[in-house]
């Protein structure tokens, strides 16, 4: 399996619900590293995995509509724990749209997978698969 993974950042806002979350239940920032990884068995017609050029500008554009907002606020995610793991979902979820709708080119269609993996810090991270 080949892959090839770009990466870029968020700073959202956000608050959780429920005891387990501690004093993260009050307001608070978080920035993500954000690293998205492109799957596929084997190379396409130009020996790539995906053009990295258009993978980097659609995790930027993905990003650009969380960037900087209170999560708490936004109606898509009413009554949702913002935790890294949703969010790494959403992300992944969202970039996959977009390569079904064509904006990583047709050679992306034959890609088999994705990741996307949230760092918290330089200790803690969280992640989640899809297949394509």
């Amino acid at each position: 399996m080949f892959s090839i993974t770009v990466r870029d950042h968020i700073m959202i806002a956000h608050s959780f619900r429920g005891e387990v979350f501690g004093p993260a239940q009050r307001l608070h920032g978080a920035t993500f590293l954000v690293d998205a990884t492109f799957r596929r068995e084997q190379l396409d017609d130009d020996n790539i995995v995906v053009d990295i050029g258009l993978a980097t500008r659609e995790l930027g554009a993905v990003l650009g509509e969380l960037n900087y907002r209170n999560l708490d606020n936004e109606p898509a995610f009413a009554g949702t724990n913002t935790s890294t793991e949703f969010l790494a979902q959403v992300i992944a979820d969202r970039l996959a749209d977009r390569i079904h709708q064509g904006a990583l080119g047709e050679g992306a269609r034959g890609l088999a997978g994705l990741t996307v993996t949230l760092h918290e810090s330089h200790v803690a991270w969280a992640s989640y698969e899809r297949a394509l």
